[in-house]
């Protein structure tokens, strides 16, 4: 026998003693990314601002806390103010303003958009991102879930999706290279969490509304909470991938903290108890009940000899919905203080996401990073720890805007060095006042750009040194704005991002630099 063909025999021999034993020949990490739904940067007991605030007190996230312990702290990571750009953007690794889903998905051909007096909207990809053409109003990019799948991982979707508009092909995670889907579909937010009220659904099993929970039909009438079944789905899920003797990604999605804001009664009195108002704990029980099936699931991961090879990703996909006094009454729920404002804003509180990663191994457990990140960054990052080559990373033909933070992670480098941000917004979302609606922005190391399309406002700050911004310095640093005006008005025309127009000239609005 040549000592080429004893080597091969050797191979396979192992990878079938290995199988025998229950032990994977492949020995690459498990990923889990746990996404929260609107979830604000202070909505925990984790402090995020350093020392903890009053609403980091007013929170309980022993799970949270867990998972900081054992790992890294990101305190500037973000995403976009919005669920959908935030979602695809994670997915396609693409920003938000090159895919041109920059509002809320839901209907096919029906854009979600406020109504302007002055500046009409401009016809933005309203039916989502696909891996196919043949919808208007749609990016076509890739997927890092297919490279997983390609790369031999089996791949699970629990909870809410929000990719592309019904009766279109990226509704389906399926379509994304997801081999597993429980509850995703084409709806951003949820109908109720209660399974009392069927998740939606009439006696029948007729929707009551489009965003009504499909698949959790076995839960019905059970007095489930909808975060409890879809996380007894998860644990089922990853009970038979780990049968299957190979690593698996899962993407466990909650529909939590999204409104309404269902009382969850496991956790609603002890808030009750602890001083809340009834409103307060209500959203407390909702964040408590993410939190437990965080614990539960770390809890698999330890039970089931995981931990030391699975990677945990925590972050949500836009702002919390904080208070302003043009919101509408009776929907506030949380504030991002010491951030200003939340979803749907360009300021702070709408794009600084919590986030927490535990690599065994790899991150120090305990340690906090203070340089940013943005939602596009997992495609690169996640294929990396995966061990996919980027040199054969399959794009689909398209460019990738995120860049790894795996050297944030084990100190062998800086990506966000000098890097610019990007955000673009050319749309109404419901509150007023700079930095809000129809606005973009650049971060670039400590200081960050809004400028309004609507009035040609400037807004400069430094972030490093004023988190709330509070202080405008766009007067006293001209030479600055400019410089920071040019980068994010040429950023954006690269990226074909769209503008609005002006209704009384037909004029697009000014690029930043053209003001």
């Amino acid at each position: 026998m040549s000592a080429i063909t004893k080597s091969i025999a050797c191979t396979l021999f192992t990878a079938v003693a290995s199988s025998a034993m229950g032990q994977r020949a492949d020995d690459r990490p498990n990923i889990i990314l746990f996404m929260v739904d609107d979830m604000g940067w202070q909505d925990t007991s984790v402090p995020f601002a350093g020392q903890p605030t009053d609403n980091n007190r007013k929170y309980l996230t022993p799970n949270m806390e867990r998972l900081a312990r054992s790992g890294m702290k990101f305190t500037q990571a973000y995403a976009s103010a919005i669920s959908s750009p935030s979602r695809c953007s994670m997915l396609t690794g693409a920003n938000a303003a090159r895919h041109g889903v920059t509002n809320w998905t839901l209907h096919r051909d029906t854009p979600q958009d406020g109504a302007s007096d002055s500046l009409a909207i401009p016809s933005w990809n309203y039916n989502g991102i696909s891996r196919v053409p043949g919808i208007n109003n749609t990016f076509v990019g890739p997927s890092f879930v297919q490279e997983l799948k390609d790369n031999g991982y089996h791949t699970v979707h629990v909870g809410k999706a929000h990719f592309g508009a019904f009766d279109t092909p990226g509704e389906d995670p399926h379509h994304w290279g997801f081999e597993v889907n429980i509850a995703g579909g084409a709806a951003g937010g949820l109908a109720t969490y209660l399974s009392e009220r069927n998740f939606g659904h009439d006696s029948e099993g007729r929707k009551l509304a489009a965003n009504a929970i499909v698949g959790l039909e076995k839960y019905w009438g059970t007095g489930t909470f909808a975060t409890e079944a879809l996380t007894r789905e998860a644990i089922g899920a990853l009970d038979k991938a780990k049968r299957y003797n190979q690593p698996w990604f899962l993407y466990m999605s909650h529909y939590a903290v999204h409104i309404p804001i269902d009382r969850d009664m496991r956790f609603f009195d002890k808030h009750i108890a602890r001083g809340l108002s009834p409103k307060e704990a209500a959203y407390a029980s909702l964040v408590e009940g993410m939190d437990k099936s965080l614990g539960d699931l770390l809890d698999w991961l330890d039970n089931n000899g995981e931990a030391d090879n699975t990677i945990v990703i925590f972050m949500s996909d836009n702002g919390g919905l904080a208070a302003s006094s043009q919101w509408r009454d009776g929907e506030l729920h949380t504030q991002n203080a010491p951030l200003r404002s939340g979803k749907g804003s360009l300021l702070e509180g709408g794009i600084r996401e919590p986030m927490i990663v535990r690599w065994p191994g790899r991150t120090v457990p305990g340690s906090s990073c203070d340089r940013y990140v943005m939602i596009e960054d997992f495609y690169p990052t996640i294929t990396e720890m995966a061990g996919i080559d980027p040199r054969l990373s399959d794009h689909y033909g398209h460019s990738i805007d995120g860049r790894s933070f795996v050297p944030l992670i084990d100190g062998s480098g800086d990506p966000s060095a000098d890097r610019a941000l990007i955000w673009n917004y050319p749309h109404v979302w419901g509150l007023q006042g700079p930095g809000i609606d129809f606005s973009c922005a650049i971060r670039k190391n400590s200081w960050k750009l809004i400028y309004s399309y609507a009035t040609g406002q400037k807004q400069l700050f430094d972030i490093d040194n004023d988190m709330g911004e509070r202080h405008n310095r766009a007067a006293e640093l001209p030479e600055l704005v400019k410089s920071l005006s040019a980068e994010l008005g040429d950023s954006l025309r690269k990226a074909g991002a769209m503008r609005p127009t002006v209704k009384a000239t037909g004029r697009p609005c000014p690029w930043p630099d053209e003001v």
